[in-house]
């Protein structure tokens, strides 16, 4: 099979297209014909050695932790009514996904109608997973006044759908005009370029004295701080990522001046979330599958152009979801 290879840490150029044996599950394993991998921000982190000792893969390997497609395959002891199902799976550390074919632990599987969508089954698994837990923790409500931070990434176009949906007001905010007209498009009632530097000031100007109620950050540092200090008193500021490469600053004594609250959504609290993620997932494929929720599919890259999605992905020149086609 056609598989993307790293042998070293670095840049993009280390993912190699290369001709591998075909994978075979052990037990409890199935073995998926891969439709569509996710390609993810965490997986230019792994990429380069930087994501620290939980996901440190070992070298040789194939990235990709997000897959659809159909089981060809199984294992010893594995139910074999799984043969020829079409299947998502988050395939955890391991990885595996920038291939033609990849195992996964059947117990990781979930079973997709025949005409589910492969790339927006793969978006939901791993991305619409992230976002159950960060709307599990804001609880979103009619009369909330919602500013979303990178409003046009995958995660982004899903919460201003869901928060639309609920009944607040939405702030999308994201860098430059096709990335606004994107939050527009999923339910932004308003939708702000936060390259500019007076972008706060438009936000409070365009909400006409309201205060923000509720700030979902996914970029922290910069952006992230002049986020929360839009919050009003006993607004909640709910952290799910640093993409600007650092988290927002903050501290006690914003608590205790500003009456707010913060947490993060994602980290210690969604991996040692009782229960476990399973139940988001299926949370996600199940809006998904109702239309509650649609995820944007940015861009669509084949198998061999794996380094060529990472450099777009680092660049932030993707929106939404980006994929892999083997």
């Amino acid at each position: 099979m056609r598989a993307i290879r790293q042998h070293a840490f670095g840049g993009p150029e280390e993912l190699r297209l290369e001709e591998v044996p075909d994978p075979h599950p052990s037990a409890g394993q199935v073995r998926i014909r891969v439709e569509s991998a996710g390609v993810h921000l965490l997986d230019t982190v792994i990429r380069q050695g930087a994501g620290g000792p939980r996901v440190a893969p070992r070298l040789p390997m194939t990235p990709g932790r997000e897959v659809a497609g159909t089981v060809d395959e199984v294992g010893a002891g594995t139910d074999t009514g799984l043969l020829g199902r079409r299947v998502v799976a988050d395939l955890g550390p391991p990885s595996g996904g920038y291939a033609e074919l990849a195992l996964a632990p059947a117990a990781s599987v979930h079973v997709l109608p025949d005409d589910a969508d492969a790339d927006c089954a793969v978006a939901m698994v791993g991305t619409g997973r992230t976002t159950m837990a960060i709307l599990e923790l804001a609880a979103p409500a009619a009369g909330d006044v919602v500013l979303v931070t990178a409003a046009a990434g995958g995660i982004g176009t899903l919460l201003v759908q869901a928060c639309h949906a609920a009944g607040a007001t939405v702030v999308g905010v994201a860098g430059g005009p096709g990335k606004t007209a994107l939050a527009r498009r999923t339910g932004a009632d308003h939708a702000i370029d936060y390259t500019r530097p007076d972008w706060p000031d438009r936000v409070r100007r365009s909400l006409e004295g309201r205060p923000v109620t509720l700030v979902l950050d996914g970029v922290g540092g910069r952006i992230g701080r002049s986020a929360l200090e839009l919050l009003g008193v006993t607004g909640r500021l709910v952290m799910f990522g640093s993409s600007s490469g650092s988290l927002t600053e903050l501290s006690a004594a914003d608590l205790f001046s500003r009456g707010i609250s913060a947490a993060s959504a994602v980290g210690a609290r969604i991996l040692q979330r009782p229960g476990g993620t399973r139940t988001l997932e299926h949370d996600a494929l199940q809006a998904l599958h109702d239309g509650r929720l649609v995820p944007v599919i940015g861009q669509r890259f084949a198998l061999a152009d794996a380094a060529a999605a990472h450099t777009a992905l680092q660049s932030r020149a993707t929106t939404g979801k980006t994929v892999l086609r083997p």
